[in-house]
């Protein structure tokens, strides 16, 4: 458990989606203010668009991931091998923890509707949804891997 994953739960309690909450949840360390942080991963919430598929928790995560450690010349492969295994580990972790890095899978019993429009956020809403903990999971693995 980390102040990351605190923050990145609270901010998804608070209405974020989980691409945006696990991002904003490390602008201290990406530097990037929540307005822009927020504008950047909106469309990654609900697996991308609601579409179900990669995990915005995860998305969110390589975003972080990528600001800190990524690859910034088109020339370096190595950087580009190296920062691809770095979430590459990270996938496997969450992997481990949750049993997938799919939307869709990480949902399955919970009766989610599909769709564009997000459902509303309301006690019950957190009681059938594991987003909650896994917004959490992801950002306690980046801060781990960041040694945070």
């Amino acid at each position: 458990m980390s102040v990351y994953g605190d923050k990145a739960e609270g901010l998804f309690r608070e209405g974020y989606n989980c691409a945006q909450a696990v991002l904003c949840a490390f602008e201290d360390i990406t530097g990037l203010n929540k307005e822009t942080a927020s504008a950047i991963s909106s469309s990654f919430g609900g697996g991308i668009g609601r579409m179900r598929e990669v995990c915005g928790a995860v998305s969110g995560a390589a975003m972080v991931l990528g600001l800190v450690k990524g690859s910034y010349s088109p020339d370096n492969f190595q950087a580009k091998k190296d920062h691809y295994a770095l979430i590459q580990e990270f996938a496997a972790k969450f992997k481990e923890e949750n049993g997938s890095i799919i939307c869709r899978e990480l949902l399955k019993g919970t009766n989610s509707v599909n769709g564009t429009t997000p459902e509303k956020r309301t006690d019950t809403y957190y009681k059938k949804r594991p987003c909650p903990l896994i917004v959490r999971c992801a950002a306690d693995i980046v801060a781990d891997m960041l040694n945070l």
